[in-house]
């Protein structure tokens, strides 16, 4: 039940729990169990507290001891927090520069063992006023739904996704769906199904792979590679029963040769492992053929060099002729040819003729593309493909498409939108709340962290305006056990902030470096360098920015950046924590409280550098990045990977994702309401909620993208 729960509890703010039999409710011991969860942020439905009063006092405690690790271990209270100064803010701030200095100095000597002593003085009781989280009573069936929109999501799970998908499929004995729209899902089931099922077939796993490259994602997943292809795989070894299965599903799929072209040097090193030669023709004949073209190089006629060369040539009829037999690629290429003709009604028709053939999350994007194509963006932002969390970006140049063109787009795919979404069920009476247009549309998750809140990038969530300052934490070991400067493991993370204009230009940093800045009311606890053994408490760093006066001199975005100075990737290590607590008095409480932590995330990407938040001080809004940052070279000559060697590539990133033109959640379900249902202009009145605190919310990504994308 336990970890069942936890994934309820970190998708749906649910927990599952059976009624007791107790005679009499123990008020006073539900009492007592909701006050200790109210520390941690989080407090009960009617509901759950009904069901509770089922239980005697034993009961009780042994849900209270089942439910509390698994509310510590999302808010990041599982684990303690020692900075290097326990006084911190306030001491912090009121230390001589030297004294700082020569404390810093004494701890790097001693390769991060030697602290400076500093009393620990009682702090203050808090007094934030924080807003709780409800927990509800779950039921069984939802975490098959949970399951179910896994697999039928038509955007890339995030490896949280992934993992809690593994662990449904082999403890819960869930239904599997008929289709399984995104083949990169349909690896991790087919990997699954021959991993758990030994005596399977191909038949029953051929309506999953209808592709060369979709038995290729199999192949990968088996082998324990990158499903999107975007990384190469080392191909393990296959058994003979794994061998004859994955002849027989490409021998099933249509047309292979092309493409198996696209990733050509793969399937030569999978020919090594497969043997096809040593099949009959007579019963793998169509394998056998490609194989052989493959290796030794015979011309294979693909559609993309169709299309090439009827583009280059310019015979656009020809070139229409084709993609109107791929109506996705022909969205994709829509701006290419509109800028590359003379004829753009006539594109525009063939595109009109196959938009119902588009998938949806093409269609999403590609309106939301000629939405602002003209908008007069100076750079082009894109996202490459991969379980990577970076960005690239380009100086814009592209021409401007004449207003009529683009607004056709627009109407063309909104209408296709409608059309598809109006097949599925009504909806009824639906409450859209405004502040959906806050939040993006979940196109991909592949690299999302895991985290408190399932945000997706480019987000925008208002903070609370009795806020007064961001403070950021961290929290990580070393890799091994040992603990000293000439330890291979040892880590050491840095925390830092930087502030810029509302134009992007430098201002300030805070960072070990530059512990405090007395204009903006910044203030870093201290530069740590040795986590310590793996399996130990651990350290931590954090960080205050005080927004009002980062408003007041001129800055506009707090950005938390954090570095691996010792460069191992973020996904080699044990354990490495970052998350922000909204604070209204940050001399009150203790320097970490649960109750006011807004976000949490675990640091596993495979980088050295993370950028998770952007914190718009004027506004007055989060802005969720979570992305990486590529090392530039210059470390050695800067210091190390810190924020001094990573000021360029961090404004630019930042830059990309404030101005970034993305699909919201509001358009979506607008999209929807508009197909199969009414709006409904308050929530009492609605048969289905959308809204941030009630009903559907918009951390319900996996709902979005396998129910409504």
């Amino acid at each position: 039940m336990f970890v069942m729960n936890e994934i309820l509890l970190r998708r749906k703010n649910k927990i599952i729990l059976k009624a007791g039999s107790a005679a009499e409710p123990d008020d006073c011991a539900i009492a007592t169990v909701m006050k200790n969860v109210e520390a941690l942020g989080y407090t009960f439905s009617q509901a759950l507290t009904e069901r509770l009063r089922t239980y005697d006092r034993d009961g009780l405690f042994s849900f209270y001891r089942e439910l509390m690790p698994l509310l510590k271990g999302l808010v990041g209270a599982d684990v303690v927090y020692h900075p290097m100064y326990p006084g911190f803010p306030d001491s912090v701030m009121k230390e001589d520069c030297a004294r700082l200095y020569l404390n810093a100095i004494v701890h790097y000597w001693s390769g991060g063992l030697l602290y400076p002593y500093e009393e620990e003085n009682e702090r203050l009781p808090l007094f934030d006023v924080t807003k709780v989280r409800v927990l509800d009573l779950g039921t069984e069936q939802e975490l098959q739904d949970v399951f179910t929109h896994l697999c039928q999501s038509k955007t890339a799970l995030s490896q949280t996704d992934k993992e809690d998908l593994i662990w449904i499929f082999e403890h819960e004995n869930p239904v599997l769906p008929e289709e399984i729209p995104l083949r990169e899902n349909a690896a991790l089931i087919g990997k699954l199904y021959l991993e758990h099922a030994p005596l399977i077939m191909a038949d029953s796993l051929r309506r999953y792979f209808r592709t060369a490259t979709d038995v290729l994602r199999l192949i990968t997943a088996m082998s324990d590679g990158d499903v999107s292809l975007f990384e190469n795989t080392r191909f393990r070894s296959f058994k003979r029963r794994e061998r004859r299965i994955l002849m027989a599903l490409l021998q099933g799929c249509g047309s292979i040769e092309e493409d198996m072209l696209r990733y050509k040097n793969r399937w030569i090193r999978i020919g090594e492992r497969l043997h096809p030669s040593e099949y009959s023709a007579a019963q793998f004949g169509k394998v056998i053929a490609a194989f052989h073209k493959l290796r030794n190089n015979i011309k294979v006629e693909t559609f993309a060099g169709k299309v090439t060369r009827a583009i280059e040539a310019r015979d656009e009829q020809a070139a229409l002729s084709l993609l109107r037999e791929r109506p996705g690629e022909l969205a994709r290429k829509l701006d290419h040819l509109l800028r590359n003709t003379e004829n753009r009604t006539q594109v525009i028709e063939a595109f009109r003729e196959t938009a119902e053939r588009v998938s949806t999350p093409v269609l999403l994007q590609v309106r939301e593309h000629f939405l602002n194509r003209n908008g007069g963006a100076d750079i082009r932002v894109f996202f490459p493909k991969g379980n990577v969390a970076r960005c690239h970006y380009i100086e814009n140049t592209l021409p401007n498409i004449e207003k009529e063109y683009c607004d056709s787009i627009v109407g063309i795919c909104e209408n296709a939108l409608i059309s598809q979404y109006g097949q599925k069920a009504p909806l009824g009476r639906v409450y859209l709340s405004e502040e959906y247009k806050r939040y993006m549309i979940p196109f991909s998750q592949r690299s999302a962290g895991k985290a408190l809140k399932a945000v997706t990038r480019g987000s925008r969530l208002p903070f609370s305006e009795r806020t007064k300052a961001m403070r950021a934490f961290i929290w990580w070991t070393n890799v091994g056990e040992g603990a000293g400067r000439n330890v291979p493991g040892r880590v050491d993370i840095d925390l830092s902030a930087v502030l810029f204009d509302e134009n992007w230009h430098y201002m300030e940093h805070v960072s070990y470096t530059h512990l405090r800045s007395q204009k903006y009311k910044a203030c870093h606890s201290g530069d740590i360098v040795n986590g310590g053994p793996a399996s130990g408490a651990g350290v931590s760093e954090f960080l205050d920015v005080d927004i009002n006066s980062v408003v007041e001199y001129g800055a506009r975005y707090l950005v938390y950046q954090v570095y691996n100075y010792t460069n191992q990737k973020f996904a080699d290590l044990p354990n490495a924590k970052f998350g922000w607590m909204s604070r209204e008095d940050v001399d009150s409480g203790e320097i970490y409280e649960p109750g006011t932590v807004e976000q949490r995330m675990d640091l596993a990407t495979k980088s050295t550098v993370c950028v998770p938040v952007i914190f718009d001080c004027i506004k007055r809004e989060m802005i969720w990045c979570d992305m990486n940052l590529s090392l530039n070279g210059c470390h050695d000559h800067c210091g190390g990977n810190n924020v001094e060697s990573n000021l360029a590539s961090v404004a630019a990133v930042c830059y990309s994702m404030v101005h970034i033109a993305k699909p919201n959640l509001y358009d979506l379900i607008d999209l929807h309401i508009r197909a199969r249902g009414l709006r409904a202009d308050d929530i009492e009145s609605a048969d289905i909620v959308f809204d941030p605190d009630s009903g559907i919310t918009p951390y319900d990504t996996e709902l979005f993208m396998a129910e409504y994308l």
